[in-house]
């Protein structure tokens, strides 16, 4: 689960980090007071969603010719006139695609005074095993960039989870980003909090770029990204509050009210398939015979008929569908649990697509008797090269 700048900073703020004065709005009418709880004589006004690159994103009402959706302010009532500019409007970016996104929220910032940018994040490294510290001096750019530019200013640091972060680790991480006096004993505290923030509350990705210098040597969080192991959510009821589902593809949020593992992706093809594996195989061979993927969907290994019927409709509900494939290859999933699944979803929603159905393993027979006897229009295939060269065929016609 992702969640905005401004709740982001409430998080970190909660465990001692740095943040500058700041408040959030979701109407203009907000906004006069808003500006007026702040000091200035520099206020930031920044467009809340959940996508990077705002600050060069463009607005499709304004046009490309328009600041973008990270505005420095220096009066009152510029800041003003950024917010009427802003709020509502749709926000493109390169992270958005070009459908963009509709700015529902903007954050009022103090502004601040930087001498130095700096790009510092957290993660899970899956080649060591552990949670890993990136640093680069090179912040406020796309780390991916200084990655393929300057790939030695990017510093990784491991961090044993026994430990946490040590003296030695502490000391490594100021040194990429290159604080000394009185910034590197700031920087060596705030590693810690960030650490502790990061482990505490289960969080998959933490990004602080720009985490930034002050012309006085202070450290500030002046953006931050945060990404949660929606796995381990509900262990944080606090956490779920600050959900905005507006931000989040519908078909995603009904897929978790039916505990599915659902991603919503660019192409053509339906999966439902059950397995994480078997899903990441589906939808290799799919792009193999020259397709691509709607989605990621694994139903699980205890699914119901009921919730085999909700995955149906979710993937239906995707106008970019021109086919499906049912993939199963049943253990403690049954095969007769999904065919009854999709005969209940087509009866409800209809079918106005080609429909491929794999069935493998567990009630096979039955489960192939149910499809057959439904009367569907139905693609039968015998294994899984099999289904990926007759649902793109019949896509693509």
């Amino acid at each position: 689960m992702n969640i905005h700048e401004y709740q982001a900073k409430q998080v970190l703020a909660g465990f001692g980090a740095p943040i500058a004065q700041g408040v959030a709005i979701t109407s203009a009418d907000q906004a006069a007071d808003a500006i007026a709880a702040l000091p200035g004589p520099v206020w930031v006004v920044k467009s809340q969603i959940h996508a990077g690159g705002r600050g060069k994103g463009t607005f499709r009402e304004l046009g490309p010719e328009a600041k973008g959706g990270v505005r420095v302010s220096f009066s009152a009532r510029e800041a003003l006139d950024n917010v009427h500019d802003m709020l509502g409007k749709t926000l493109i970016t390169k992270q958005t695609g070009p459908a963009g996104k509709q700015v529902n929220r903007l954050y009022i910032e103090d502004g601040a005074a930087i001498d130095r940018e700096l790009y510092l994040s957290i993660l899970v490294d899956r080649e060591t095993g552990k949670t890993s510290f990136v640093a680069s001096t090179e912040g406020g750019m796309d780390i991916e960039a200084v990655a393929e530019q300057t790939p030695d200013k990017i510093h990784t640091i491991s961090i044993t989870a026994s430990e946490g972060v040590t003296e030695a680790d502490a000391d490594r991480i100021a040194d990429a980003l290159e604080l000394s006096g009185d910034t590197r004993t700031q920087g060596r505290t705030l590693f810690t909090a960030l650490y502790d923030a990061f482990t505490t509350k289960d969080m998959s990705l933490l990004e602080i770029n720009p985490l930034i210098v002050t012309e006085s040597g202070d450290i500030q969080v002046l953006d931050a990204k945060i990404s949660f192991d929606g796995n381990a959510l509900f262990r944080h009821p606090d956490i779920m509050e600050l959900r905005d589902e507006t931000e989040e593809d519908a078909k995603e949020i009904e897929a978790s009210r039916h505990d599915l593992a659902y991603i919503a992706l660019d192409g053509e093809i339906g999966c439902m398939v059950n397995g994480a594996g078997l899903a990441m195989a589906t939808m290799d061979i799919i792009k193999l015979y020259g397709a691509a993927p709607a989605n990621f969907l694994d139903v699980g290994g205890g699914a119901t008929t009921e919730k085999v019927t909700a995955a149906f409709k979710i993937i239906t509900s995707d106008p970019n569908v021109k086919g499906i494939l049912v993939n199963i290859f049943g253990g403690i999933m049954r095969c007769d649990v999904i065919a009854k699944g999709v005969v209940q979803a087509v009866k409800d929603v209809g079918l106005t697509v080609p429909l491929v159905v794999r069935l493998e393993g567990t009630k096979v027979a039955e489960g192939k008797a149910i499809i057959n006897d439904s009367g569907l229009n139905v693609i039968a295939a015998d294994d899984l090269d099999d289904a990926a060269q007759k649902i793109v065929k019949a896509v693509k016609g």
